[in-house]
């Protein structure tokens, strides 16, 4: 890497970094589109993610894995050492294809990947994809529910019904779904992760629909955490504020895009990799004895 390009990469986590605004007509967004491109696979101090082997032998599912934090967390999982099933949305066939590339370079075509196109809105989708995974992989350690949609709305009198419905069947009752349909094919040591966010704590007035299916969400996965404990599986979320991501410039307001990141204490947007690396601890043996907990990556904002 040129001292240029480490320059530049180490600039984007500097306290006031601001991404240029820029606008995508609608979710969910594309990544080859954005400018700079989310770093899914170095840190903040401008190094290649260092792996260790923590998921060998495991098999991961992750929804959403085309872009943003889907991805990074596709790529540090395959550098770990998982097999993975990724889901993406058709239109973000080309996107998907570019991860498993990323991957086979980077594991020298070590990984097993199967990606799967997947309305996850319907119950029988959610299932077929369990048993495409089960089909390919033989085991389900890690299922991580990634994706999600949202779309603004400033006046709660004018929000359509169609998308509150949309939103709910898309961050909420798919997760219902996945976790039905999954939980019977993981045994101890598994882990299901859930991608929240700190709109659930925080509310924002620009996402009503959005924040209430994130606070379903994290109530979903500490009640159900309790339920399975006993059979040796964990439910944990995390819930990642300000991140670089193609649903910023696709969703946002002009107001927040030109304010994206800059509330937080750090004073600056998270990349997907600073999310992604917490996905990895929870899938991992390190976390052995965590679960019904919840993961704050946003910054420094402190949520009790």
């Amino acid at each position: 890497m040129s001292n240029q390009k480490h320059n530049s990469l180490l600039k984007q986590f500097q306290k006031g970094y601001r991404q240029p605004v820029q606008d995508q007509p609608g979710a969910p967004g594309l990544q080859e589109k954005l400018d700079p491109q989310p770093l899914d696979d170095v840190t903040a101090d401008g190094k290649p993610y260092k792996a260790a082997n923590k998921l060998e032998g495991k098999a991961a599912l992750i929804t959403g894995a085309d872009s943003g934090i889907g991805r990074a967390i596709a790529i540090l999982y395959a550098l770990e050492g998982a097999d993975l099933t990724l889901t993406y949305l058709p239109q973000e066939e080309k996107e998907v294809k570019d991860v498993e590339q990323r991957i086979q370079a980077k594991t020298r075509g070590k990984t097993k990947v199967v990606t799967i196109a997947a309305d996850v809105r319907k119950e029988s989708v959610c299932q077929d994809v369990i048993k495409q995974h089960m089909s390919a992989h033989g085991r389900l350690d890690v299922l991580v529910l990634n994706h999600g949609t949202q779309e603004t709305n400033t006046e709660l009198p004018t929000l359509p019904t169609e998308q509150w419905h949309n939103t709910f069947d898309t961050n909420l009752h798919s997760f219902f779904y996945f976790c039905k349909a999954a939980l019977p094919n993981m045994g101890p040591g598994s882990s299901v992760i859930f991608n929240a966010s700190i709109n659930f704590a925080v509310g924002h007035p620009e996402l009503i629909d959005y924040t209430a299916t994130k606070g379903a969400m994290i109530a979903l996965a500490r009640a159900l955490s309790n339920q399975v404990a006993g059979d040796g599986i964990r439910i944990n979320a995390v819930a990642p504020g300000p991140i670089w991501t193609p649903l910023i410039p696709a969703t946002m307001t002009k107001k927040s895009k030109e304010s994206f990141g800059q509330s937080v204490p750090m004073g600056r947007a998270g990349q997907p990799i600073e999310v992604a690396t917490s996905f990895v601890f929870l899938a991992s043996a390190d976390s052995s004895y965590i679960s019904g907990q919840v993961f704050h990556v946003n910054g420094g904002v402190v949520i009790n």
